[in-house]
């Protein structure tokens, strides 16, 4: 072991325990280990800047310790703004329409035969093509083309929808 090597595990065994107790005032006895280790671990590498002096190298340890709060500090404000965006996210993606809008459709589809309920919710609801829709239920594309128009022509006729000229 080199002369900073060793000057440097004197110093952790003589003030790990201050710094352990340093740390869990701040941070509390669930992240102080971590963060001891976390100062250990860049204490070692910044080994050769250690100074003589073991009381000077006592506070240059709190000094790598503080360090290391900072950047745990710095982590989990980073974590909570994270958080707060996903929330706010979510609550904006989730605004839900009324309780009643497309409850008459919504009604309309379930009235139908349940093969054919089931093509209109794969196309509108889940995004499928006709061609999808036929290899998602197991039948051919043309036979799911049929059918779906078949479907469009029952919920016209049940929403009293006039059939588009096209």
């Amino acid at each position: 072991m080199n002369d900073a090597a060793t000057r440097l595990t004197a110093a952790l065994e003589a003030s790990s325990a201050d710094i352990l107790s340093y740390l869990e005032r701040r941070v509390g006895a669930d992240d102080a280990p971590d963060l001891l280790g976390e100062t250990m671990v860049v204490a070692w590498r910044r080994s050769p800047e250690l100074p003589e002096d073991a009381e000077r190298a006592r506070m240059w340890l709190f000094g790598v310790a503080r360090g290391a709060l900072l950047n745990h500090a710095r982590g989990s404000r980073r974590r909570w703004a994270l958080a707060d965006r996903i929330r706010l996210q979510l609550r904006e993606n989730a605004a839900a329409p009324p309780s009643d809008a497309g409850a008459e459709v919504r009604d309309a589809i379930a009235r139908l035969d349940p093969d054919l309920a089931e093509i209109v919710r794969l196309v509108h609801w889940e995004g499928f093509t006709l061609v999808e829709v036929g290899e998602v239920i197991g039948i051919p594309a043309s036979t799911a083309r049929g059918r779906y128009q078949k479907a469009k022509a029952e919920l016209r006729a049940a929403l009293s929808i006039e059939a588009p000229l096209a």
